[in-house]
């Protein structure tokens, strides 16, 4: 695990997002979960240009986070209007 992603970091976001501090299922709280680790390794890269084996992590991430909005946005509407307008994603 990383040490910018603590426990305490994790429940926070879960707690945030999530239905408790526990949820760590919901699609909500992954996405946001995603959200902040994506923002972490977009940091990263702009401070180290030529680490590709992160950018592919990245990369995989955004992907992952996709996935999760697009059966959000199949599944429930408003939910998924909820979380992309609380993180400030585009779509």
């Amino acid at each position: 695990m990383a040490e910018y992603l603590t426990a305490e970091k994790k429940q926070e976001i879960f707690a945030k997002y999530g239905k408790s501090n526990t949820d760590t299922g919901s699609a909500e709280s992954q996405i946001a979960l995603f959200s902040y680790r994506i923002a972490h390794l977009t940091e990263h890269l702009k401070k180290n240009k030529k680490d590709f084996s992160t950018r592919r992590s990245l990369l995989k991430l955004v992907g992952r986070r996709r996935q999760i909005l697009d059966y959000l946005k199949d599944t429930d509407i408003e939910r998924y209007r909820t979380i992309v307008k609380e993180l400030g994603l585009r779509r």
